[in-house]
């Protein structure tokens, strides 16, 4: 499952296709949804973006495999690769 955790308006503005928007904010409630044997891979602005990092622990401290990813929607842009943005 690859999880966004930038805020809502920045998913809505771009996102990686087939992301789940989860703003780190949210991730506490939402972390009950996840299918404890799937593994969740989260990205947020960049690799320095902290918000991918905390998902990760706190995912990983509810027992769900997790890693951070290593690129972030910039990386992903600039790399030609598909964006997604919400009109509505």
């Amino acid at each position: 499952m690859l999880l966004d955790v930038r805020p809502n308006d920045e998913f809505r503005a771009g996102h990686v296709p087939g992301a789940v928007s989860v703003p780190l904010e949210e991730l506490e409630a939402w972390i009950g949804r996840v299918d404890p044997g799937r593994e969740v891979v989260a990205y947020c602005r960049g690799p320095y973006c902290v918000f991918a990092r905390e998902a990760v622990e706190a995912l990983r401290a509810h027992g769900i495999e997790a890693r951070r990813a290593t690129w972030g929607l910039a990386d992903w842009r600039g790399a030609g690769l598909p964006v997604e943005a919400q009109t509505t």
